[in-house]
């Protein structure tokens, strides 16, 4: 009787595999180009954003650092200069469109229709403009280098915790680098409970949970991803990325390192942009989440709490055990 729900699930997943595939054929009619990409060898890095122009400099400097090759970048509706920026840059390609973020599965669906034209049979990095990664040695081993060690062990993606950063005694203002205004996090209070649906750890916690859902920390943000993924046709992100289909690219080896997004959401000015967000209605579960701040009144240095920790490089993390190096040596 398992094995026979275990092959209706597999149908089920297939199915739903195929209709978020098809989708993204439909979604990518939405995009208009603006500028076209050239052929670079190397890790792909794609992106949606709105209005991102504060976090820009330093999202390029920090990829670019990590050695991805070329930026495929879906604008929607930037009115604060991020897409003159971005259109400047000679290794990113971006398209513009005014879609609904909400029914393009939070550009989930744009990024698919850019991936099945222009990532498959590469490395394919899905991030935020506020998600900057990090993984063991990620200062002297970069991406590609990362890439080929997995290619050697036949791993196809690669997990990691998105750890939300917030301000702080010591925070630079918005004047200072990105890491500099939102310095500090949280070391613990995070859980992981098993998916068997998809294979992995949903994970939650931290101080999103601790100060806007401690009364309801099921509706907190998921913080599991799986930001990094040898592309093929066919796949897709279910959720974000928190989960893809097949189910295969979730599982995590035990040998395999992970890495963490550092999460920089609450910069100085946020309550404005939440209160933008919330208007807009343009966000999962009818802007639960951005609500949720709202009615925190969030101040500067309100997350700072006797658990938090000022960010000291992935060494610090690896001895949290926020991130693992595996055998990655």
């Amino acid at each position: 009787m398992r094995r026979v729900d275990e092959c209706l699930y597999q149908l089920v997943l297939r199915t739903r595999r195929q209709r978020l595939f098809l989708r993204s054929w439909r979604k990518g009619l939405e995009l208009a180009p603006v500028t076209r990409p050239a052929r670079r060898e190397g890790v792909l890095a794609f992106a949606c954003l709105r209005n991102e122009a504060r976090r820009l400099p330093d999202f390029l400097d920090h990829y670019r650092r990590l050695g991805v090759a070329q930026f495929f970048v879906v604008d929607n509706g930037s009115t604060d200069g991020a897409a003159e920026l971005l259109a400047a840059q000679p290794d990113v390609a971006m398209w513009r469109t005014s879609g609904s973020y909400r029914r393009s599965r939070y550009g989930m669906d744009w990024l698919a229709a850019l991936k099945r034209r222009h990532g498959c049979g590469r490395w394919c990095l899905t991030v935020d403009a506020d998600e900057l990664l990090v993984y063991p040695d990620w200062e002297t081993r970069p991406l590609p280098a990362l890439c080929a060690w997995l290619d050697a062990r036949g791993l196809r993606s690669f997990p990691a915790l998105l750890l939300d950063l917030y301000g702080g005694p010591g925070a630079a203002g918005p004047e200072g680098r990105i890491l500099e205004q939102v310095p500090w996090f949280d070391a613990g209070n995070y859980r992981a409970q098993r998916d068997p649906r998809y294979g992995h750890d949903w994970i939650q916690g931290g101080p999103r949970e601790r100060a806007f859902f401690a009364g309801e920390p099921w509706q907190a943000p998921a913080l599991n991803k799986v930001p990094l993924v040898r592309w093929k046709f066919g796949q897709t992100y279910v959720s974000s990325t928190h989960h893809l289909l097949p189910r295969g690219l979730n599982q995590r080896r035990e040998e395999a390192p992970t890495g963490v997004l550092l999460h920089t959401k609450f910069l100085p000015g946020f309550a404005a942009r939440a209160e933008e967000e919330a208007a807009r209605q343009e966000h999962y579960g009818d802007c639960v989440e951005y609500r949720a701040y709202l009615a925190r009144a969030l101040r500067p240095g309100a997350l700072h709490g006797p658990g938090s920790l000022r960010f000291a490089g992935w060494r610090q993390l690896e001895a949290l055990g926020l991130m693992s190096r595996g055998v990655w040596i």
